[in-house]
Formats: structure tokens, sequence, C-alpha cells
């Protein structure tokens, strides 16, 4: 069964998670900081590859950005734990995520929820990003077989942050120190840099989600329903 855990709540999974984020080889400062902060929600899922969890998933996200309207203080990060599959490769993990995604998406429009205006909904545009209650979302995938270290974990994970947050830091001049410290981090623990990552509007963060090296001319399987004709 799946459950939705508040700070404190006792889970052995995701004690390990959050173990995992707050070891000193996890790269991610802006996830460490939430952690440290409380600010890291944790639900529990079933399987990736099944839409078992989608509607509790979709009103958590719903809920979520709703609270963040209510107070944006602080970075902040949704992690969906999946409790399986643990084998699948990098292919069939993008491919599962985009799904989850998709469903997620349609679940939004079907509520008549309205997509972000300060995101676009194509994924070829670098200001595309999902959008979930009105608010502009990015995912960060992790799993077992991730080819990046920072990426792998015992199970599957979709990790959900705000665009809104990453505005807020672009603004406050805290985006590329933030930035330069997390690839600094990353090319310790790999011994290489990310050839994914981009910088935050220059490019279409889609193709970052997965974790998987995309060929050139990638796309990813969405289509937003509310996007334009």
């Amino acid at each position: 069964m799946s459950i939705i855990l508040p700070r404190g709540t006792a889970s052995p999974l995701a004690d390990r998670f959050r173990q995992f984020i707050g070891g000193p080889a996890f790269p991610c400062v802006g996830a460490k900081s939430a952690l440290a902060s409380g600010r890291l929600e944790i639900f529990v899922a079933r399987d990736l590859t099944s839409a078992w969890n989608d509607l509790e998933i979709h009103r958590t996200l719903a809920a979520w950005a709703h609270a963040y309207r209510r107070d944006s203080d602080g970075l902040r990060s949704l992690a969906i734990l999946f409790e399986g599959p643990a084998d699948l490769d990098e292919a069939a993990f993008e491919e599962a995520l985009w799904a989850r995604v998709q469903s997620l998406a349609d679940k939004d429009a079907w509520k008549g929820l309205p997509y972000d205006p300060r995101v676009s909904s194509d994924p070829s545009n670098p200001h595309f990003s999902l959008s979930f209650g009105g608010e502009g979302f990015f995912v960060v995938g992790l799993h077992p077989h991730a080819s990046r270290p920072a990426r792998r974990f015992e199970c599957p994970v979709l990790i959900f942050n705000l665009h809104d947050q990453f505005e807020r830091l672009r603004l406050d001049g805290r985006y590329e120190r933030m930035r330069e410290r997390i690839l600094a981090r990353d090319i310790e623990l790999a011994g290489s840099v990310n050839p994914m990552l981009a910088r935050h509007g220059e490019a279409s963060e889609a193709a970052q989600y997965s974790g998987r090296i995309v060929e050139e001319g990638w796309s990813p399987p969405f289509e937003d329903p509310r996007a334009p004709a």
C-alpha cells in the first residue's frame, strides 16, 4: 500500500533515501538543503510501470503546489519512491518515467487545472516544464541501473522540483553558484561532467529527466492535452 510520509514518519525505504540524499557523496546541494530544512517530502508508491498510484500522486502534487503558493520560502522537493521494479535498464526506466508523467499530466488537464503560464508545454522549447496544480515542475529520475552514480538508488525514484524555485534563485543570483557546486561534486563522484546538464532556461529540461544520455534529435513521448494545436 502506498503512503504519504510526513516528516518523522518511519519507513525503512524512506529512511534509506534520506540517508542517500544526506550522504557526503550525493552532489545535489539543493536536495540536501531541502532535507536539512525538513522540506523534502516523500511518497512511497507501488510500481513505476503501473498506474496504480497515479491518482494519489497527482493529488499530492496538486496539494504541494497549493501549499507552495501559500509559503514559498526555502528549497523543497517531493520524492516519489517506487517499491519496484528494480531491474529496469536506462531505456526501460525512461519509458516508464514518461508514462507516469503523461498519466499525471492527463489527470491535471482532466481536472481543469491551468498550465503554468510561466513555462511552455512544448518539450522542445527551452522554457518547457511540466505543470501540476498550476505550478511548473521538473523531474529528476533515479534508479538502480543509472549510468551516473548520482542517479543510482536502490529503487526507482521521481523527484519533483518547482520551476519557480529556480527562477527565484536566478533572480537572487544564487543559481550559478549552486550549479557550479553541483557540477564540481558530480565530477568528484563520477570522474567526469554529466553531458546532459544544461543551464536552466537555455535548453529543454526534458532530456535531463531520466538521466540517460539521449541521442541527438531525441524528443520525449509526451504531449500535454492543454498544449496549443
